[in-house]
């Protein structure tokens, strides 16, 4: 059971007891503690003379009572609770939080077994025949429609990104927060049916809403890919590849966007799956040698532009403030360049294709 787990649980019950309580763990090391300057200390032999003794009940020393948590599991004997004082109601406190600990810690390793389930599910580390047994065991329903969302936070903070998701989404037998490091983490997230179907913009505002909480209340910043829904436990993986691939096309082609969803990358997608080899035969069909290094910044910006106003040359001399005679002048100078006029549906489609494979081999690492 995670240190910061009890000392959540400890948290809870500070106020209502109004004495030190705290737990000693397998190693004889305090893990969590009311008193956070104890935290980290040795109370080895504590544990030493209560298995000595083989001590069930409450145990007393310098002020302190102790007892084991107990708990349904096969270990024994691994945590030990303590409570300040050695009077009648510390053994009371001492008994009756062994118990309430013990249950939480029951509940809490089975959460453990069942995020670690899926976190190897969706890194295809169960064999598809297991996949039934295991859900069943966990009580994950395997037929239940889900969304795949990985988050990751470019920069490093002091907060934990599973307890920063959890917050958002607390109910934990729905929405599933798995670790993969310490900046990165999956939602996985049961949908209602109808969101696969009538509502696939539902999927999008969650991702948007993740990254909104995190930089409005925890001043940080957080990146979402989204992967296909997946209606069945067996296709979390796949959605999971996908919301990898979404980051990483999206690192490259869709470098203003907090959230990339998989199923719009377009042909940026197909761009990315493509060996470079092929791409850089690609662009010296396409263009003239040394065409595209040729480009002034004032040619780059006009064939943003255009782009962006769909060919129009009336909004696009609108936009940047010329007349359209300039335009047209430009767009000749950039044809005269690399031999494609923009104008022209077909070349223009070439054009686009070509900058975005060009921008895709600008982001490959040099291999030596």
């Amino acid at each position: 059971m995670a240190n910061r787990a009890f000392q959540n649980l400890l948290g809870k019950y500070k106020d209502v007891i109004g004495r030190e309580i705290g737990v000693i763990d397998e190693t004889g090391n305090i893990i969590a503690c009311t008193n956070s300057g104890k935290a980290g200390k040795s109370r080895s032999d504590i544990c030493l003379e209560m298995k000595s003794n083989e001590e069930k009940g409450v145990y007393h020393k310098d002020g302190y009572s102790y007892k084991y948590i107990e708990s349904d599991r096969d270990v024994v004997n691994e945590y030990v609770l303590f409570v300040f004082g050695e009077d009648g109601e510390a053994d009371k406190i001492c008994s009756l939080l062994s118990v309430s600990f013990g249950s939480f810690e029951n509940l809490y390793d089975d959460q453990s077994n069942k995020l670690t389930f899926l976190k190897n599910l969706i890194l295809d580390n169960i064999l598809p025949g297991d996949i039934f047994q295991k859900a069943k065991d966990f009580d994950v329903a395997e037929k239940a429609p889900r969304s795949v969302y990985l988050v990751k936070f470019p920069y490093y903070n002091d907060i934990n990104p599973a307890d920063l998701i959890q917050n958002i989404f607390p109910d934990k037998n729905k929405d599933f927060i798995v670790v993969l490091d310490e900046k990165s983490v999956v939602l996985i997230r049961e949908m209602k049916t109808d969101a696969i179907i009538y509502k696939p913009s539902s999927i999008e505002k969650t991702a948007k809403e993740i990254v909104s909480t995190v930089s409005s209340e925890f001043f940080t910043k957080a990146v979402v890919g989204i992967g296909s829904p997946a209606a069945e436990l067996k296709n979390l993986s796949r959605s999971f590849k996908e919301a990898q691939i979404a980051l990483e096309v999206g690192k490259v082609f869709e470098t203003e966007k907090d959230v990339v969803n998989y199923k719009n990358l377009g042909i940026g997608r197909i761009i990315y799956q493509l060996p470079t080899t092929l791409c850089e035969v690609f662009l010296q069909e396409v263009f003239k040698p040394k065409s595209m290094e040729s480009l002034d910044r004032e040619s780059l910006v006009t064939i943003k532009s255009f782009f962006e106003n769909n060919l129009n040359v009336s909004e696009t001399s609108r936009q940047l403030f010329v007349h359209r005679n300039t335009l047209v002048y430009r767009l000749e100078k950039i044809k005269k360049l690399t031999g494609l006029d923009l104008r022209e549906f077909e070349h223009a489609i070439i054009f686009k294709v070509a900058i975005m494979v060009k921008k895709y081999l600008s982001s490959k690492p040099v291999k030596y």
